[in-house]
């Protein structure tokens, strides 16, 4: 992917890679591209990536799949927006993606989906079966791009929402008034209060709604 990107044109590339044996075969790309090639050795999920690149950074990841929704989320939550990166296009299983750009009513819609989409607009851009990899994994792949925003879509404060949304999800199943109890008794009153029928289920909430939600609350 590194050689692509280079090879493709890309002014410069920071690579973080953790493992020494690819390390190894960037090295070599080094000799190359020179320049046009950082590399810094190490975990993802634990440098502080920002300070490397100089904006707009567009981040182009296969990640190792056991990180992916955790480094998402990292990015998605950060305090700054617009964040350090311009674009996200990152590879995961394939359950994983769709509930990236899943809508309300979607059974895939969820947490994800909610943090994803409030800050960014989200596309699948294709689907990679197991026999393009070797050795082949279990599951379907797919790509999803992610375009950050110059603000949210809905006005929220990011703790309160990622509290509602959250709760609302945990108990997916359950009535608003009965999953968002936990947060405060008196959550039927305050849903009526904002028109939100408090039967309606954490999967029937648009974004805007859960910020709708959040605001009232006002919980941090």
């Amino acid at each position: 992917m590194t050689r692509g990107l280079l090879s493709e044109g890309a002014q410069k590339v920071v690579a973080i890679e953790k493992d020494p044996r690819c390390i190894l075969a960037l090295k070599e790309l080094k000799k190359h591209y020179r320049d046009r090639l950082e590399i810094i050795e190490g975990d993802a999920t634990k440098i502080q990536q920002e300070k490397y690149f100089t904006k707009p950074v567009k981040v182009i990841a296969n990640l190792p799949y056991n990180i992916g929704t955790k480094l998402l989320i990292e990015w998605l939550t950060v305090r700054t927006w617009p964040p350090f990166w311009h674009s996200l296009t990152l590879m995961f299983q394939n359950e994983v993606a769709e509930r990236i750009v899943a809508s309300q009513g979607n059974k895939s819609y969820g947490r994800l989906s909610v943090l994803s989409n409030w800050r960014c607009n989200t596309s699948i851009k294709m689907k990679l079966n197991p026999e393009v990899f070797f050795p082949p994994p279990k599951v379907t792949s797919a790509v999803v791009q992610l375009e950050a925003l110059a603000e949210p879509k809905y006005k929220s404060n990011l703790d309160d929402l990622e509290i509602v949304v959250a709760t609302a999800f945990n108990q997916r199943r359950k009535m608003l008034r009965s999953s968002l109890k936990k947060i405060t008794p008196d959550i039927e009153t305050i849903l009526k209060d904002i028109d939100i029928d408090p039967s309606l289920r954490a999967e029937d909430l648009t974004i805007e709604k859960f910020c709708l939600i959040a605001n009232k609350l006002n919980l941090t």
